[in-house]
């Protein structure tokens, strides 16, 4: 039985299954959770809270160097900023504002600002998020509003390709991972979307307005 991608809304096949089915689409070659295998949001909140998250531990700031560092490369102080899905420790605003950053958290479960929502950044950030989208294409529909002309979008995530054997990849193993992008997604967003520019960079993607 086929499901509509939550991205493109194209018909996809099943993939993989195991505790999860999963569809890929043959549009955006998105590849997403079954709608009846989706984790409630009670277990995906639980999920959320057993991340280990000492904003102070060396590995942790290196593993969101990727970003930080090229916002501290790319904007100024004075220009303003949007950590969307920050979750609870905050990691990237703690780095910035370290450096005098000017960068506002959201997240709906630990930051929950809506009003954060309604306005312009010159960047975003959206680290290990992406893949937890039920709704991807309302929420990249969202995050490109929220960008000025010229703002970016730094996202990371792991990118499946066909070197990777889907079936023993431990990044699919998190059942609140319900949706994985490729490289061509990534390319299919840029086209739609609008974006300028898109970069990938191993785990990190920046997209340009």
């Amino acid at each position: 039985m086929k499901q509509v991608c939550p991205l493109c809304e194209n018909h996809a096949e099943k993939f993989y299954e195991d505790r999860q089915r999963y569809y890929r689409c043959p549009k955006c070659d998105g590849i997403f959770v079954h709608s009846e295998d989706l984790p409630k949001e009670d277990a995906e909140k639980e999920r959320y809270e057993l991340h280990d998250d000492d904003t102070q531990d060396t590995g942790y700031r290196k593993f969101v160097s990727p970003i930080t560092s090229n916002i501290v490369k790319d904007f100024t102080k004075e220009e303003k900023g949007l950590d969307f899905g920050s979750g609870r420790s905050e990691i990237i605003s703690v780095v910035l504002r370290e450096q005098g950053y000017n960068i506002q958290n959201y997240d709906p479960y630990f930051a929950n600002n809506p009003q954060l929502l309604t306005q312009q950044y010159d960047y975003i950030s959206s680290c290990e998020v992406i893949e937890h989208f039920y709704t991807p294409k309302k929420e990249f529909a969202r995050l490109r509003e929220m960008l000025r002309e010229g703002g970016k979008l730094y996202l990371m995530t792991d990118i499946y390709d066909e070197k990777i054997d889907f079936a023993s990849w431990y990044y699919k193993n998190d059942p609140t991972h319900v949706f994985i992008y490729t490289p061509q997604t990534f390319e299919y967003i840029k086209r739609v979307y609008g974006f300028k520019e898109l970069c990938i960079e191993k785990r990190l993607i920046v997209l340009r307005k």
